[in-house]
Order: structure tokens, then sequence, then C-alpha cells
């Protein structure tokens, strides 16, 4: 069990309801204005009472896709773990773990004791949820309970699998929403486990749905998180979803370019609820996120981030630092789950397209010594269904870069994972890092009579974990992964009083004296 840490700070207050910080907040504000010559870079300080409520509430978490390979596998892993069962395999046995966790499974520096770095695990920093906790229940257009769906699904180990059963064949999806012209029509087959009726009748059955699992588990939050098929992006329709009112009037008119997705997250606004975007389209139209908005309700995504898409951001955040011009990326990837499976079509395709490509776009965009005004990368993506492969996914990449004096460097790629297995630890990490963010305010020290605030409605610190990060109006879209991950630590740790990781290490450095 990991030691609990205590910060001992004049600046850092415990009590039972809360845990208060005093943090000075230090940034810079730069003026590019004038000759062009001259950059004006003027540092600038707030000084922040930053306040995490300290008691975790019991939580649930409503998947939409639930029957499918991520939602099978996350649910597993739950049981898995809290169950803490073993098994054995070719390899020998095997225990349950959150190995791929950010949360469960990183660790996060606190400083040096004489000549040692000393690191903590992440979640022991500050209250977060338990994962043997969570309660867990969602839809499903298939029928299958989740025993049936996690052995379709093909990505347990078949011992592993036998020890869950009794447990997973009493979980059964609730009824879930199919609009075909949105999802791949090869999906069709599995289409035998949905709401009847209108759009609005089906909004209000969602709704209830959210509504009976609440009381039924006595829980105090409920996170919907998307982790269903791939959907094609839906068209910003003025009168239509550009506002919140327009796009609950299109619902009750049953209007055909309200996709399921926005179905979903427009019933968790209303039942206050945060919603989690774990696929590429574009669920959160302007109405869904100005309905977030209103309701005070939390709103994450786009599409999870495992694995080609991370190594990605790393490499070419890696390159550009290193001041190398990456000219050329292609991406190839062949997998043969339901998703590769779904994304066969042309539209479902595009969407994932679009997730896929924008992540290297500010790296670029950092260093115009070696890109001009509107230069970029040539970047090319493919993904082909191959059933064979399974949830087992390919994926290759060439890097071509320019170096000194017209020469080149050519760094190639190959990567295979087991898909769901990456993509149900970063469920987790949403719904874990979602739900701390919800018990954070912030205000200025010295207004006293001032409110404190939450986070945005468009929870921008959980990029690290989204393909194509969802960010509030006007903020910039950070996709470099270090830049990501440092985010969320430093926020954990100005939770605490404590100062960003900046390993400057200057009293090592100099012998500065006490």
């Amino acid at each position: 069990m990991a030691p609990k840490v205590v910060v001992k700070s004049p600046k850092l207050k415990y009590t039972e309801d809360f845990i208060e910080a005093e943090y000075d907040y230090q940034t810079t504000r730069v003026d590019t204005q004038g000759d062009g010559e001259t950059i004006t870079v003027s540092p600038e300080s707030t000084s922040l009472l930053i306040r995490t409520e300290s008691k975790v509430p019991k939580l649930g978490v409503m998947l939409v896709g639930w029957g499918g390979n991520n939602g099978t596998t996350i649910t597993a892993a739950l049981l898995a773990n809290k169950l803490k069962l073993s098994w054995d395999t070719k390899e020998g046995p095997k225990t349950a773990n959150w190995y791929g966790s950010l949360t469960q499974a990183s660790t996060v520096w606190l400083g040096t004791s004489g000549d040692k770095e000393i690191y903590t695990p992440m979640n022991s920093l500050l209250p977060m949820v338990d994962p043997d906790s969570i309660e867990i229940d969602g839809w499903d257009i298939s029928d299958f309970n989740m025993a049936d769906a996690m052995s379709r699904a093909q990505v347990l180990d078949i011992n592993l699998q036998k020890q869950l059963v009794p447990h997973m064949e009493q979980l059964k999806p609730r009824k879930s929403i199919y609009y075909p012209d949105f999802i791949a029509a090869n999906q069709e087959s599995r289409a035998n486990n949905l709401i009847p009726g209108t759009k609005q009748e089906q909004l209000d059955r969602i709704r209830k749905d959210i509504s009976d699992f609440k009381s039924t588990k006595n829980l105090s939050k409920v996170i919907v998180l998307w982790t269903a098929n791939t959907e094609r992006f839906s068209s910003i329709l003025p009168g239509v979803n550009d506002t919140a009112e327009n796009l609950l009037s299109s619902i009750a008119s049953n209007h055909p370019e309200i996709s399921p997705s926005t179905m979903f997250a427009v019933a968790a606004a209303l039942e206050n609820c945060t919603y989690i975007n774990g696929s590429p389209q574009n669920t959160f139209v302007p109405g869904a996120v100005e309905l977030a908005e209103k309701t005070g309700t939390f709103i994450a995504g786009d599409d999870f981030k495992s694995g080609q898409t991370k190594l990605k951001s790393v490499l070419v955040e890696f390159l550009v630092s290193a001041g190398i011009k990456p000219v050329s990326i292609a991406s190839y990837n062949h997998l043969g789950n339901n998703d590769g499976y779904n994304l066969s079509a042309p539209q479902q395709f595009r969407s994932k397209e679009i997730s896929k490509s924008n992540v290297v776009d500010d790296i670029v965009e950092s260093n115009r010594i070696l890109y001009g005004e509107e230069e970029k990368p040539d970047h090319c993506i493919v993904i082909k269904y191959l059933p064979y492969v399974g949830d087992s996914k390919r994926a290759m990449d060439e890097y071509v870069s320019e170096i000194m004096l017209g020469g080149h460097n050519t760094i190639i790629v190959h990567n295979t994972c087991e898909d769901s297995l990456l993509a149900s630890p970063i469920i987790l990490d949403l719904v874990i890092l979602a739900e701390f963010c919800s018990r954070v305010s912030v205000r200025r020290r010295e207004a006293e009579g001032e409110d404190f605030q939450s986070f945005s409605s468009v929870l921008s610190l959980l990029s690290y974990l989204c393909k194509a990060p969802l960010v509030p109006k006007g903020a910039p879209v950070v996709n470099a992964l270090f830049k990501q991950r440092a985010a969320i630590e430093n926020v954990l740790r100005a939770c605490l009083a404590l100062p960003p990781v900046n390993h400057m290490l200057l009293e090592h450095r100099i012998a500065l004296g006490h």
C-alpha cells in the first residue's frame, strides 16, 4: 500500500471537509505587437486559494457501448482487481493489476532526499476514487449479457474469463439508440436492444436510466462515457444544433442530424452528470457545449489516446524540440475487432482520420525556425480491417525528417498492441480525474467575498488521455504529451501548495548555502 503524502506548509490547511492551499500562480504575458522584431514578455503572478473537497463520493459510471470490447474489458478489469483474481497462462501465473493507468500505475516526482529523487503514486497525493468502489452500468445496441459480450470480444485470457463469467453474466446492458445514418451499415446485425419511440422519448428514457442507476445504487455522482462505435461527423446547422435551445428543440422535433452520442451528452447534462466522449466524432456540437455550460456540468473528449497516436506525439515533439524537421509522417493500421469493422466504412474512417491527423499541429506551430506559416508535414493515415488479428492492433509508422545541409533522417516504428487492454485503463483515468476535477474550486486570495470557481465545463486537463483534446473557447490546443502530463501533475501539486516541477535542481548545481 502506498504511503500517504502529507505536506507540511504554512500555506496548506487540512480540514474535515477541505484541503485548502494558498498558491502563487506564476505565468507570463507575451506581447508581439510593434515592429515584429521585439517580443515583450511580462511575468505575472496571481495569488490563489485552491480548495479541494476531501470526501470522495460514491461514484457510478455508465458506459455507452457497454457490450463492446472496451466496455467488457474495463468491466472485467474492475471485477478482477476488486476480487484480486489470479489465473494461469502459458507464460505462468498472472494477477490482476492496473498497468497502463496514469492514476493507478504511474508515479510523480516529489523532490529530493540527499542524492535520491523521491517519487510517489499519483493517487497518493490527494483523495481520489478507489477503482474497487466504482459501480458500473450502461447501454448497448446488442442484448448480449456481459459474459457473452466478453467472450465475443476475445480480448481476455480464457482462464480469467472463466472466473469472471458468474459475475459478468448477471450484468445486462440497458437498451440503447441506433441511428443507421451515423454508424456503418455493417453494425445493423448487432442492433437488437433498442429504445423505441421519438428522439424526445429516447432522451427521456436515457435520463430515467441515469436517475434509476443513481438511486438504486445510492450514488453521489454518475459519469457517462461513450465507448461505442465511431460515428460520422454531424453537420453543424444554424437553428438545429448551434445553441442549447435549438438543440433541445431539434430533439423534440425528431431532427435527423442529432447523433446518438449527442443525445447521450444532452441526457447527461440534464441529469447533472459529467460526459466523456471516447470516440472521434464531433459529439460536442456548439449546442451541446452551451448546454453543459448552462447546467454547470463537465464534458471531455475526444477519442481515447492509447497507442500509435500517443507515440506519434512523443516522437514528433522530440524531433521538433531537437531542431529536426519532420516532413513526412505515414501511419498504417490494421485491426480486426468491431471498431475496425465499423471504421471500414468511409464516413466513420474520416472521423478517425481527423482525430489522428491533428495531433502534431501545435508541435509544428511551436517552431517557426523549421516551418513556414502555412507549412506542415505531409501526413497520411490508413486504417484497414483484418479480422484475423482481432483486438491485437498493428500500427506501422514512417517518420522522415530533414536534418542539416540537406540530409535526411528516417525512423520506422512497428507497434503491436492489444487495443482494449490499452484503452480500458484510459477509461478508468478519465473517470477518476474527471471526478477529482469536480471537487476542486479556486478564488483569488485577496477577494474574500468572491465565490469559488470550478474548472471550466470543458475539462481540457484530461487532454493527455484524448487524441483530439477538447478545450474551452479561446484556449490553445495542446497535443504535446509531456506538456499534457505535466499539466495534470502540476495541478495536483498546486492543490497541495507545492510549486510546479521544473527539474532545475539548482541546489545541486550551485553551492547556494542555507
